[in-house]
């Protein structure tokens, strides 16, 4: 029986009785609403507006991210008659102020967050709060206000607006879309009517129901089938692994941008395999996405089957919208084994147009009308016109605005979506936004989406909006990630990236001017182009000159992404930003800021990063998250994810320190251990050629070594500035110390292979390795030193680029708090000239290592300066060495 009304649907959930129907997963665990719970829950709140005086045909808010309460409180006023307004937790607050005027909504489910924010804004006397994550007790709970009134609403026309959308607003404020019982029912039936969904899927909806597309395909469609639907607790990356995996998920529904993040992420962890396991891996990929173009023979489930053993067991089904997915992407995904359902719409049209069923699908397009949709084009004779549409599932006009509702349909009823396409053997091909067209003084049409899809392949560009500046092409450019440190010629890498990159689009697509910003494009949550933010941006950044890339400070939470606004809600994820904030005080930091390439956080420095943000803020990172993280907004995720508690206080991780043993397994602990008799030999023989190589080739020298304590173990901190560092430092060192003296080595030098192993094995050299966590490398140094071992420690972040002496991690503070042992000043002079960062070419230059007196912990924190008593002890070390190094000290 087909379904025309939204309360036809919602008749029919409690029939599923005790079958799940919402499953939101939670920081521990899952709750699990029954379709007959759901059902119960949103008649009773159905009742509560009611007999608050709503009648049918008035609106109420819906002001939450999705939870099972949500869905009862749309159902519930569904049922009602009573039309639920979806807006945007993430809406700014001008569009906040205009949908809330513009829907004439008096009730708002919101929560108690969103409470704050409708009271700083002056909203809150004109609304009346109902909170979806009150406790039952609170007087504004939902539980409270829910009803055991016996209610007989009346049954809605197929013509009644059911639900009232407003579009995310790519071109100015946002528009009021009511969408009728008949367009939301027929495009669900449509979707149902495929046989795709059947009650046996799992869909997991990471999008918010705000949008007509996930509420649509995430919401009804499952529902409409008996199947469940699954809430993931945040956007991360190991929460939404979690939910496939724990919530056995089938069907996975998202946006473009979800999936690339997706490859990516998949990308990474198969090339941390090695070159061959990731070679192996692209050319198999290659392979079966090729077959999958030509053909529908699918052989990627059974040739990946590890990767979805591994990444989600029960995922079969891609469910991609909300903006057109990239062919090459598409068919790799295609390639991996999971079959594709793309689609096109628009919030006006319910929202599905044309769709890409599995099995008859041409992923280079965006798929066949649905049935029951007819599509034309505009201009039949051109290469290409605007896409109309007709169908049941088309909206009538949009809230409050009749011209405008004059302008966007034809004489015979077809809506104008303001897309531009064509047909092709039935499928429909998009080519750009009519709207986003722009008309230079020539006269010419440009489509800016596709010079920004050529400009965007250069490598220092990580984004660029084309936009028309004095009837000429003007591009607003976001440097990628690392471009900002090769040098201070950034604005030539980009002129040269447009340049090249320009070179394939005709004389009329080239740039006339451009400028740089650090701060990403203003998205939708969807991802589109807030386009009509981009004038006021770009005459900002003109105004600022070049200098606007090297905009210092963190980026604006009003400039940021939606979905990084949300995350920085989360307290955990705001307390890291605002430290980070101040730990980086002379960079651009944006979430997308990336750790490695931008800020140059990499081997020992990310080690003590970690220790340094448990001790400001309580919050520890595990091994597994802190191998997950990438940029700021992967660790602002693993942050919000993680626990806080006393556990990442320093008097804690002194305590932990004191037992080094129990933070290692038996793997790391036998690093420390004595090598065998084979493996001393070949690290006397080591050590014999390197004293031979440095005093020949480098005339190596030493002063000081008369300070070297003889009867107790001490921390030996060098200046860090060359490969040739340790080999000076080994060469000077008097034999009996040298065979009792431990390194600490970073694993991606020392350990990347079996002879770079063996070799650090025979010479007491054990792995720094940030993947496993701050605390195990720090425990392998105290563990050395219990075992009567000396121990030398390169307490700057890497090798200095620059030869310069560069601030020390408060990680060598911890260590020498930890272990009770001296520690020794020393300066290596000569490595830089001899061998600097980034060559491989030998200089024959004298060679000097400078020792100097040894000091406590105690007496290194009363010299230093620092919030925290391992920064005073790394800031006096640093000191030191300085002085060593410019001869003034000792």
């Amino acid at each position: 029986m087909a379904i025309e009304t939204l309360q036809e649907l919602f008749r029919q959930l409690s029939g599923h009785g005790h079958k799940p129907a919402v499953i939101a997963f939670q920081k521990k665990g899952a709750v699990t609403w029954s379709f007959g719970k759901l059902a119960h829950a949103a008649r009773c709140l159905g009742a509560g507006l009611t007999t608050a005086g709503l009648r049918p045909g008035d609106t109420v808010g819906l002001f939450a991210p999705n939870s099972p309460e949500w869905v009862a409180a749309c159902f519930g006023a569904i049922h009602e008659g009573i039309v639920p307004v979806l807006i945007d937790a993430q809406m700014g607050d001008d569009d906040l102020r205009h949908v809330a005027a513009d829907s004439g909504i008096r009730w708002l489910f919101t929560t108690r967050r969103q409470l704050h924010r409708l009271e700083r804004l002056g909203l809150r006397r004109d609304l009346r709060p109902i909170l979806l994550d009150a406790e039952q007790d609170d007087e504004l709970s939902w539980q409270r206000f829910s009803s055991d009134a016996k209610t007989t609403p009346a049954s809605a026309a197929p013509e009644d607006i059911a639900v009232l959308f407003y579009t995310s607003g790519t071109t100015g404020a946002p528009k009021g879309v009511p969408l009728s019982h008949r367009n939301l029912a027929s495009n669900l039936q449509g979707i149902l009517d495929l046989h795709m969904v059947g009650e046996q899927e799992r869909f997991l909806l990471p999008l918010p129901l705000h949008h007509v597309y996930p509420f649509t395909i995430g919401l009804l469609t499952p529902f409409g089938a008996g199947a469940p639907v699954i809430f993931p607790l945040s956007l991360t990356g190991p929460e939404l692994l979690r939910a496939l995996r724990e919530g056995r998920a089938t069907f996975l529904v998202g946006v473009p941008r979800m999936y690339e993040a997706l490859f990516e992420a998949i990308e990474t962890q198969v090339r941390q395999r090695g070159r061959m396991v990731y070679g192996l891996f692209r050319y198999s990929l290659d392979l079966a996405a090729a077959l999958r173009r030509r053909s529908d023979f699918a052989v990627g489930r059974h040739l990946f089957a590890f990767l979805h053993r591994h990444f989600a067991p029960d995922l079969r089904m891609m469910l991609c919208g909300g903006a057109m997915l990239a062919p090459d992407l598409a068919f790799k995904l295609a390639g991996l084994g999971y079959d594709l359902a793309t689609g096109y719409g628009l919030t006006e049209t319910s929202p599905v147009l044309t769709f890409n069923v599995p099995g008859r699908s041409r992923l280079d397009t965006v798929g066949a009308p649905l049935a029951g949709v007819e599509i034309r084009i505009a201009e039949p004779a051109a290469e290409h016109g605007e896409v109309l549409a007709r169908g049941p599932n088309v909206f009538s006009g949009y809230r409050n605005l009749p011209d405008l509702n004059r302008e966007v349909f034809t004489d015979d009823g077809f809506f104008r979506t303001g897309d531009l396409g064509y047909l092709e053997d039935g499928y429909l091909r998009l080519v750009g936004r009519a709207s986003e067209m722009l008309v230079l003084s020539g006269g010419e049409n440009i489509r800016p989406d596709h010079v920004e899809e050529v400009l965007a392949r250069g490598p220092h560009i990580k984004e660029v909006a084309v936009l028309e500046k004095n009837g000429r092409l003007a591009a607003l450019v976001v440097p990628a990630p690392g471009a900002t440190r090769e040098g201070g010629n950034l604005d030539a890498l980009i002129r040269k990236d447009i340049e090249t990159q320009s070179a394939s689009l005709p004389s009329h697509h080239q740039i006339s001017d451009y400028v740089i910003t650090p701060d990403p494009l203003p998205r939708t949550h969807l991802g589109k182009l807030r386009r009509f933010e981009l004038d006021a941006i770009y005459e900002q950044a003109k105004q600022k000159g070049k200098a606007a890339a090297s905009e210092l400070g963190p980026l604006p939470l009003e400039r940021m992404a939606p979905e990084d606004r949300e995350l920085l809600e989360e307290p955990n994820a705001r307390q890291v930003w605002q430290w980070m904030a101040e730990r980086f005080p002379d960079v651009r930091l944006t979430p997308g800021t990336h750790l490695r390439m931008d800020l140059a956080v990499d081997s020992l420095e990310w080690l003590t990063l970690t220790l340094e943000m448990g001790t400001a803020t309580g919050i520890e990172l595990d091994q597994d998250a802190i191998s997950r993280v990438q940029t700021v907004r992967d660790l602002l995720r693993e942050a919000a994810a993680a626990s806080t508690g006393t556990g990442g206080e320093a008097q804690d991780l002194l305590a932990r320190l004191a037992q080094p043993e129990a933070l290692l397994d038996e793997d790391q602990r036998r690093w420390v251990e004595p090598p065998g008799t084979w493996s001393s030999a070949l690290g006397i023989l080591l050590f014999g050629f390197d004293r031979w190589l440095m005093e020949r080739a480098f005339n190596v020298s030493a002063q000081g070594l008369e300070r070297l304590p003889s009867k107790q173990p001490f921390i030996l901190v060098p200046n860090h500035v060359s490969y040739l560092d340790a080999m000076a430092i080994a060469a000077v060192l008097p034999r009996e110390m040298l065979l009792r003296t431990s390194w600490a080595g970073y694993i991606g030098v020392m350990f990347r292979n079996a002879l770079m192993r063996q070799v650090s094995r025979s010479t007491g050299t054990f792995p720094v390795d940030p993947k496993r966590g701050p605390l195990a490398s720090l425990a392998l140094g105290v563990l050395a030193l219990h075992r009567g071992n000396n121990l030398v420690w390169f307490a700057e972040s890497g090798r200095s680029e620059s030869g310069e002496l560069q601030p020390f991690e408060s990680g060598i503070g911890l260590l020498l708090r930890a272990a009770g042992v001296l520690a020794v000043p020393a300066w290596v002079g000569g490595t830089y000239m001899a061998l600097p960062v980034g060559s491989w070419l030998l200089r024959l230059r004298p060679i000097e290592v400078r020792f100097g007196t040894p000091a406590t912990a105690e007496e290194l924190e009363r010299e230093g300066h620092g919030k925290r008593p391992e920064q005073r002890i790394a800031s006096a070390l640093h000191d030191r060495v300085a002085r060593l190094g410019s001869g003034s000290g000792t």
